[in-house]
């Protein structure tokens, strides 16, 4: 078996949790703070904190709004995200293919 994919597998993404958000948000354009925790069943501090560390790797881009005078803090997916989340996924798909039995 080939090691070399699974060292290109990014960090910042392969975290559960950060991955989750990564594919929650590849799915649909936009999503709000409270229905990525929802969806996850996690904490706010646990979102928050895996939200903040994509930010910080340009992966997502965070509006905080007002919706009925009430705070309203959505995420989107980068041009950025978009393409490590696919390279992410290839690498992905090259492990599977490789870990496959040979016929």
């Amino acid at each position: 078996m080939n090691p070399e994919p699974f060292l290109q597998l990014d960090r910042v993404i392969h975290e559960r949790g950060r991955m989750a958000i990564m594919s929650l948000l590849a799915a649909s354009p936009e999503l709000s703070f409270t229905e990525l925790r929802d969806a996850l069943n996690m904490t706010d501090g646990n979102v928050t904190t895996h939200i903040r560390t994509l930010q910080e790797a340009g992966y997502i881009s965070v509006a905080k709004s007002y919706q009925k005078s009430r705070p309203l803090t959505t995420c989107t997916l980068t041009a950025e995200g978009k393409k490590a989340f696919a390279t992410y996924i290839n690498v992905l798909e090259q492990i599977v293919q490789q870990s496959k039995p040979k016929k």
